[in-house]
């Protein structure tokens, strides 16, 4: 890599559970050139590409979502049937770090980066920002926390405390990265140029139900498209003034629970690509 000073500089990484995998393709391209970024802020699927970068494992978010044997999918009717929730995550945050995947925990908790993994806390509504770097299973456990989507996943509890999906309370966490004194900012986004959350309507009595107990968390769920749309506004208002480098996709996204082979294998090599021809324009960022 180009001897750049990266001192002070972000990777906002949002989530999108399946459309993760095209950041899986840029972070590859970045892995595979030998940038790494000091500060890395990863959302739900975001938080497993954050880890796997840390941890300098070219690909293995990749094989992690692009799941070609039967008996190790995390989408499943069979589970679905069973636990009544769409998403395996004993799958992903068990056997895949520990048994089919191997995570490399050794050099994730020496490296000198920081990390941080978005969760949304039940009991207050609010995002908090989480890391480890003694404790694999505590590790494991707050990225699982950061990765569970509200309905299809149950809640997830880290020293006692219940947490959800990072993405409901902060999505991209462009703010928290600048408040933490970066003045450069690189994004990946998993939706297209222009896209907006629309607000909740038919599925809003499933949430206050579902949730009832948690009344911040339910708040949080019903101001989500809000916050949401008004970080996009700053960040194409910031990406026009050259303040921030974002990098998203060009063609149609997957759906979020995509599970075809070639379209999750494309969508990871539009990232791969993307990252490739926008490297210079990356590079020219950085060293302003």
């Amino acid at each position: 890599m180009t001897d750049i000073d990266v001192h002070g500089t972000g990777l906002v990484l949002e989530g999108g559970a399946t459309r993760g995998v095209f950041t899986s393709g840029v972070l590859d391209y970045l892995m595979e050139r030998g940038l790494y970024l000091p500060y890395v802020a990863g959302v739900s699927a975001g938080a497993c590409n954050a880890v796997d970068y840390v941890s300098r494992q070219i690909g293995r978010t990749r094989d992690c979502m692009i799941q070609k044997e039967k008996e190790y999918k995390y989408i499943s009717l069979k589970h679905t049937l069973k636990t009544r929730h769409l998403f395996n995550m004993d799958m992903v945050f068990d056997r895949y770090p520990n048994e089919i995947y191997p995570f490399d925990y050794e050099t994730y908790f020496h490296s000198p980066l920081r990390c941080e993994m978005v969760v949304t806390n039940c009991l207050t509504g609010r995002a908090e920002y989480l890391d480890e770097r003694t404790d694999k299973q505590r590790l494991m456990d707050i990225c699982r926390a950061s990765s569970s989507v509200p309905v299809a996943t149950p809640m997830v509890r880290v020293d006692g405390t219940p947490y959800m999906d990072g993405g409901i309370a902060d999505s991209i966490p462009i703010i928290r990265s600048l408040k933490l004194g970066n003045k450069k900012n690189v994004l990946v986004l998993t939706r297209e140029a222009g896209y907006r959350k629309r607000p909740l309507k038919k599925s809003r009595a499933l949430y206050m139900a579902k949730y009832k107990e948690y009344p911040n968390f339910v708040k949080a769920i019903l101001r989500r498209s809000y916050i949401y749309n008004k970080t996009l506004s700053y960040i194409e208002k910031w990406e026009a003034q050259g303040k921030v480098f974002v990098i998203r996709p060009r063609t149609k996204t997957v759906s979020r629970t995509e599970q075809n082979h070639e379209a999750l294998t494309a969508f990871y090599q539009h990232g791969y690509d993307l990252m490739e021809e926008s490297y210079e324009k990356l590079l020219e960022y950085l060293r302003r």
